[in-house]
């Protein structure tokens, strides 16, 4: 059977492939994503065959995969972060049953939750939610209806795609939204760069937080009534110590 591989890239270059993305990248015989994702393999398979699509081609690279794996080609489609998490293994799978004779194969990455998490210390150490700011594919009134249910319900949050050109104040709308239903202290944080050439993180409050500037490169966590700063990180206690 012709074979596909979906494929989460981690949070910065290839090196932070997990061994088995680079076991499923050896075999493949051609290599698909995005442009800035494929751009970063290319070192590492410089005669592999590549095909890119740029921004809103996501359909039409998820289909060219399937296609070519119909041919009975082993493909590998990347994605950043993880290919569940916001990636390509949604829409891929969504479209496998009109290729029956191909096997879709999901490989976990580590998403920017996870990796920027670890940077900032352990603000997902108890029960958490993750957002996109992004209204491109979802209505503004279902992300402010889920940042609202989410701080009533006392979640660490995460944030992704905070802000862009595009959407230059929509960190600061979605903290108006979270200063409604929680204190203005809460403990946040902030990463940048996750894994790349001048990553970077800040711890701070909800208050501070509303009036910094962020951009697609940047991930933002947001603390339960739980979180604490913890010599300089950011901590939500799992529960053990009483």
């Amino acid at each position: 059977m012709a074979e596909l591989y979906v494929i989460g890239m981690g949070p910065g270059d290839a090196q932070s492939f997990t061994g088995a993305a680079r076991t499923a990248l050896d075999r493949a015989e051609l290599i698909c994503g995005y442009t800035l994702y494929v751009e970063l393999l290319k070192p590492l398979y410089p005669d592999k065959e590549t095909y890119t699509t740029g921004m809103t081609g996501e359909l039409a690279r998820c289909r060219w995969c399937l296609m070519q794996a119909a041919a009975g080609k082993t493909v590998a489609l990347v994605c950043s972060g993880d290919a569940g998490v916001y990636g390509m293994a949604s829409p891929v799978l969504e479209l496998a049953p009109e290729y029956p004779a191909v096997k879709v194969e999901v490989i976990p990455g580590v998403t920017a939750a996870l990796s920027g998490a670890a940077l900032l210390g352990a603000p997902l150490g108890h029960d958490f939610c993750i957002v996109s700011l992004s209204d491109r594919l979802t209505d503004w009134t279902a992300i402010e209806k889920r940042l609202r249910m989410a701080a009533r319900g006392d979640f660490a949050i995460c944030l992704y795609n905070p802000a862009s050109k595009h959407r230059a104040d929509y960190l600061k709308r979605a903290c108006d939204i979270l200063l409604e239903e929680m204190d203005g202290s809460a403990v946040c944080g902030l990463v940048r760069m996750i894994g790349r050439e001048g990553e970077s993180y800040r711890v701070l409050d909800l208050k501070a937080l509303r009036e910094t500037e962020a951009d697609m490169f940047t991930t933002v966590f947001i603390g339960s009534t739980q979180t604490r700063e913890i010599a300089g990180r950011m901590v939500t206690p799992r529960g053990y110590r009483p």
